[in-house]
């Protein structure tokens, strides 16, 4: 198996609801664990919240997520994006309506100097994503 750089995103008690949202914009298969089903937390609140959670597409993108326990610090930044890339114009821009629905577009998804097109949204959940549709080659 080759090496692979895969997203993994913290959340605070939404782990469970972002991903099935995640799902329902990249489709693909959803698996997830909690804490108590892996004894991880003594804390009775805690044995619902997701520790691991993964989402693989039949494309190969593959989105790693978990609940960051109550105990360890949390701090939403930007200091994080996801990006999409690639050719295939109708997916990317699916994808990108249905992460900006609802969310924060920070550069409309358009025409960009480099010849592609592409745009920068912050989604319900707070996760900042960016899009590239390859342009034509000459």
């Amino acid at each position: 198996m080759a090496t692979r750089l895969n997203p993994y995103l913290g959340f605070r008690d939404e782990a469970k609801q972002a991903m099935a949202f995640y799902q329902s914009v990249f489709g693909g298969e959803l698996t997830s664990s909690t804490f108590g089903e892996f004894q991880a937390s003594d804390d009775p609140a805690e044995q619902d919240k997701i520790m691991h959670s993964m989402l693989t597409t039949d494309s190969g993108m593959v989105l790693m997520a978990s609940d960051t326990p109550q105990g360890m610090d949390y701090t939403p930044g930007s200091n994080y994006s996801v990006s999409l890339s690639g050719e295939d114009e109708a997916e990317l821009r699916g994808f990108w309506d249905k992460l900006s629905d609802g969310g924060n577009v920070t550069m409309p998804l358009g025409p960009a100097p480099w010849g592609d097109s592409f745009g920068m949204c912050v989604d319900k959940f707070g996760v900042s994503w960016l899009v590239n549709i390859a342009g034509s080659q000459p």
